[in-house]
């Protein structure tokens, strides 16, 4: 990733407060210099939003934060799937009558190298729940 961006674990979260959304993504992809506020990050700073679905509420990742995350303003969001050994990486949000969505969807297997914005991940080595 270039110097200026990390990815980021910890708190705080991502609120969108007009919204009434807050959401704390597995892994954050922002610059160190948007992370420099007090309370939540602005959603509209990240980069990325990436998750590692959950083995017992997959439905947060696949349905509650695919309708959150465009709506936030989060141009990219990943899914990595532990339990199917695939994902997919969403892009190009647009307006639809049930609110922003992501347009672009690109599917991945464990396997295979996943383009994420600017950069690429390996997944050939990540976990699956067994």
């Amino acid at each position: 990733m270039p110097d200026e961006l990390v990815a980021h674990t910890g708190t705080p979260d991502v609120e969108n407060q007009a919204e009434g959304i807050l959401r704390h993504p597995d892994v954050m992809v922002i610059a160190e210099a948007d992370m420099e506020v007090e309370g939540s990050f602005d959603p509209r700073a990240l980069v990325a939003a990436i998750e590692v679905v959950s083995r017992s509420n997959p439905d947060n990742d696949w349905v509650s934060k695919m309708r959150d995350y465009p709506l936030l303003g989060v141009p990219v969001y990943v899914i990595f799937d532990p339990r199917t050994g695939s994902g997919a990486v969403f892009t190009d949000i647009h307006p639809t009558p049930s609110g922003p969505r992501y347009a672009t969807r690109k599917e991945f297997v464990y396997g295979e190298d996943v383009t994420i914005g600017e950069w690429t991940i390996a997944t050939r080595d990540l976990p699956r729940y067994a």
